[in-house]
């Protein structure tokens, strides 16, 4: 028999070897990145220099960084909670979409709130919009067997659609522009101190707190984390599965929802539709990078980021094209899912005969 390998399962799964996979993953997408420069007759090494200098070479570019990792954050976050259960909600920027909606119609429907009562009822209608998205794919796999991945994936052109046709219909400004008034300043989560990063990254701080401990500390936390691991011993055990693909997608869609509410107070004070920025799917690739640890999403969201900021540069700078950032947040994706492969299973020589 011809020489070849088998496909074994690994008995050991030890940190160093996850992080040593992860970081080969991406250092070869990097690469990959490079060649793209080159091919495009950018100089590559100068691009990279570019890239990490645009990044991450400046207070300005690290403010930034910091502020576009807060919505990736929530948002990774939310879809972290429901691939936990092997769930795959990928509609994240549909759910961040109908956020901003719900956040951005009680702060021009109630504009003479105190800021106290404003911007915990906005926080409110955001998570409520999001995690009704969230559920309505949750319900439709229970009742019809429907599956998710598609349902979650179509709904986000809906929602997305739906901003549009709000704040280029109804909600238009005065002055003609596609986009709402500016929000009352009662409604306006303002920066910490001289910096121009929002308060919002406090509530980053709390929430992926409050998510490590959910996940750690609480039934239901043990529970999904169990049904995660094996939908059949869960069943057999009596937990109840299928209420709990329901709260992933809730909680996963109420945590995008508050993205939304964050992007549309703190950073634009408006509702636009350059509100949709993409966070919701960058955020799949964040959660899968991160290993759906809360600790690491915070990292990757902050370097994510830092690529978005790094790759606007190079449009300046290089006249890269836009869609370069896209492709490589791909090739990220593609190189960790290939890696993970690697963390589970390994390859052994067959023995020639």
């Amino acid at each position: 028999m011809a020489a070849g390998f088998r496909i074994l399962p690994r008995q050991e799964q030890p940190a160093w070897r996850s992080c040593l996979i992860v970081l080969a993953a991406v250092g070869l997408s990097l690469l990959l990145g490079l060649l793209l420069l080159a091919i495009q007759g950018a100089p590559p090494l100068t691009g990279f220099k570019v890239l990490l200098q645009g990044a991450f070479g400046s207070r300005w570019a690290l403010e930034d960084c910091l502020i576009k990792a807060i919505p990736i954050f929530l948002c990774s976050l939310g879809v972290a909670i429901a691939f936990r259960l092997q769930i795959w909600n990928i509609g994240a920027e549909g759910q961040f979409a109908l956020g901003a909606v719900g956040a951005t119609w009680i702060a021009l429907s109630f504009p003479g709130l105190p800021k106290f009562l404003l911007i915990p009822l906005m926080v409110f209608m955001a998570c409520l919009a999001g995690g009704f998205w969230g559920m309505i794919p949750a319900l439709l796999r229970q009742r019809v067997g429907t599956n998710e991945i598609i349902v979650t994936l179509m709904m986000n052109y809906i929602a997305i659609l739906f901003l549009d046709f709000l704040v280029f219909g109804a909600w238009r400004d005065v002055s003609g522009f596609p986009m709402t008034a500016s929000f009352p300043p009662g409604a306006v989560i303002g920066t910490m101190g001289s910096s121009s990063v929002h308060w919002g990254l406090t509530h980053c701080l709390v929430l992926g707190l409050l998510v490590w401990i959910f996940f750690r500390y609480t039934r239901w936390g043990f529970e999904i984390k169990a049904s995660g691991d094996s939908v059949r011993a869960a069943r057999y055990a009596g937990i109840p599965y299928d209420r709990l693909v329901v709260l992933v997608m809730v909680l996963s869609g109420a945590l995008a929802g508050w993205s939304g509410f964050l992007e549309a107070s703190a950073s634009l004070n408006r509702l636009q539709p350059s509100s949709m920025a993409g966070y919701g799917f960058t955020a799949i690739v964040v959660a899968w990078l991160a290993r759906l640890n809360p600790l690491s999403i915070a990292i990757s969201s902050f370097l994510l980021a830092g690529l978005r900021v790094g790759v606007e540069h190079l449009q300046l700078d290089l006249r890269v094209p836009a869609a370069f950032g896209s492709i490589l947040e791909g090739l990220i994706l593609m190189t960790v899912l290939a890696g993970g492969f690697f963390m589970r299973y390994r390859l052994v020589p067959r023995s020639a005969s």
